[in-house]
């Protein structure tokens, strides 16, 4: 089954990402952790994404397309970062997942989607 595994956003990272002593450690330590994914055969993507305050979004509403400007409310319904996983099952994303170092300098989540598999909607 493919996941996909959403590092949610926090305060810090809507700043930006600013290469300091700290951040570069928990970099290497994700890097680290990827190649460990990557060994294990179960990787397939990953990346980080810039801050809210780079993005835009475009509500629909019938034939009516609103385009919204970030920064977003709500940070910690926003998302950092994501990987895609092949896994055997839940348990096996959850176990991994807390293998995981902290994302952020200070008390992040991590969320787990099943993704959809479209050959099912044939």
């Amino acid at each position: 089954m493919r996941v996909l595994v959403l590092v949610k956003a926090t305060k810090d990272s809507e700043k930006g990402f600013f290469p300091t002593p700290d951040t570069m450690k928990m970099m290497e330590e994700m890097g680290k952790f990827n190649d460990e994914l990557e060994k294990a055969g179960i990787f397939v993507a990953a990346d980080g994404l810039k801050p809210s305050s780079a993005g835009k979004r475009v509500a629909f509403d019938g034939a009516s397309r609103t385009i919204i400007d970030g920064p977003f409310a709500a940070t910690s319904e926003l998302v950092a970062g994501f990987w895609i996983w092949e896994v055997k099952d839940m348990d096996e994303a959850i176990s991994w997942v807390k293998r995981c170092p902290n994302p952020m300098p200070g008390p992040s989540e991590i969320e787990i989607r099943p993704m959809e598999d479209m050959d099912g909607w044939q």
